[in-house]
């Protein structure tokens, strides 16, 4: 019996049926599309049978399968090593075509060669698409064609480029989803998958206060930020409709989505910087890595209340304020002088909306160690953090209970850690 000619789209960061520019293109073609997402093994084994990540990823396919059998359709959801999964279905099915969106992270690349080649090898063609950002890989570079590595002159190429073409076009499917091959695919639940469901929960993002974003989102207390990024990260929202949206609305605001992409671009061209310090003249540097010191901040037990209020925001609730997050990842590069890796490990960990380009950036930015990065002299006093931010500590008491009754003595003297950074970044920056 012969098979079934389909093309096939992949779903990987892009959780949703609007505007995803692959699926458009996919739903183009004249071969009937089976949808598929694959629990990827290789990434599952490295969490926790509870993280939250993966029931989202559930969550959000789930969605998109009732979407699906409103039109006769479901989707394919595989677990296992995505070659050995490719290599099943194409023994499978008689594929004419496979469609995905990017991904820039380098073992998202390395992955995408290797299924690219699996797929030249059966005579099959592979099909990449710009989803998640607005601008991609050469697209934002100085006239000499090198990747911009400072903020501000990225930016204004960004908003250069982005006005000549705005609003930027978004991709309407609906009209073609009567292509979606006909199926009822069997849906697994979340312990089909290994896992199990998480107290912890991705919020709905919430865009009320994105017209005074200038004004509030250094205030943890008003819970005024918009919950957008892990949505962002697994593509629930499309980026295109949220520029044009927020290109009206505040400038601010789209200046954090700019950042977003100005990330990306760097591990793109610079991919050394997932776990190496972007500029080299900081490799000298002697860091103290206290393991006790660093147990201490994972749980929120400094004795500085922004930085624990921070830490104990995450740990319960796999969020942190962005203010916040600059004040504990400066605390525990600078006052405790644990390099920059193990806080980026442990946000990874533990972080909703973990996304490496933007962790990786952020955190060398706060220990001065990457490109545009504050400077080794800034170190942020977490008591004057608090008073400036958070003056009543409204923030405070919501995450440490125990404040009021007489909290613990500081880890360390701010004063003495300002000046023994200052100190030891002078003698280890390599000349």
């Amino acid at each position: 019996m012969a098979k079934q000619e389909v093309s096939f789209f992949w779903f990987r960061r892009d959780l949703r049926l609007d505007d995803n520019v692959g699926l458009f293109q996919a739903l183009q073609s004249k071969y009937p599309v089976i949808p598929v997402f694959i629990f990827d093994e290789t990434i599952l084994e490295r969490l926790p049978n509870n993280d939250a990540r993966v029931g989202f990823i559930h969550e959000s396919l789930a969605n998109i399968n009732q979407k699906l059998s409103e039109f006769g359709s479901s989707l394919l959801v595989k677990k296992g090593k995505p070659l050995e999964v490719w290599t099943h279905l194409i023994n499978e099915y008689s594929i004419q075509g496979v469609f995905w969106n990017k991904d820039y992270e380098p073992s998202a690349i390395q992955r995408d060669l290797s299924v690219d080649k699996l797929l030249t090898s059966n005579g099959i063609q592979s099909s990449a698409f710009k989803d998640q950002v607005i601008f991609e890989e050469a697209e934002i570079v100085k006239v000499d064609g090198l990747p911009y590595t400072v903020y501000t002159p990225f930016k204004n190429k960004w908003l250069e480029k982005y006005k000549s073409i705005a609003p930027v076009p978004e991709f309407d499917a609906v009209p073609y989803f009567s292509n979606f091959f006909k199926s009822d695919f069997d849906f697994p639940s979340l312990e089909q998958i290994g896992f199990t469901t998480s107290p912890i929960k991705v919020k709905p993002h919430n865009l009320k206060w994105v017209a005074n974003y200038n004004e509030t989102r250094d205030f943890p207390a008003l819970d005024s930020t918009s919950y957008l990024s892990p949505h962002l990260r697994f593509g629930t929202v499309s980026i295109r409709k949220l520029v044009n949206w927020a290109a009206k609305k505040n400038a601010v605001f789209l200046s954090e989505l700019i950042w977003r992409e100005f990330f990306m671009q760097i591990l793109y061209h610079f991919p050394k910087v997932q776990n190496k310090n972007f500029k080299s003249a900081y490799d000298g540097i002697e860091w103290r890595n206290d393991v006790d010191e660093f147990k201490r901040w994972c749980e929120g037990k400094t004795g500085y209340p922004m930085v624990d209020a921070g830490m104990r925001q995450l740990n319960e609730t796999g969020y942190m304020h962005n203010r916040v997050r600059m004040v504990v990842a400066s605390f525990l590069c600078k006052h405790l002088l644990i390099e920059w890796q193990w806080g980026e490990a442990y946000f990874a960990e533990k972080l909703l909306d973990y996304e490496m380009a933007a962790n990786v950036g952020n955190w060398q930015w706060a220990a001065g160690t990457g490109c545009d990065a504050a400077p080794y002299f800034r170190v942020f006093n977490p008591d004057i953090q608090q008073k400036k931010f958070d003056e009543k500590g409204v923030y405070i008491r919501q995450w440490i209970k125990e404040f009021d009754l007489g909290y613990g003595q500081p880890i360390v003297d701010h004063v003495m850690a300002r000046d023994r950074a200052i100190a030891t970044y002078k003698a280890g920056i390599l000349k």
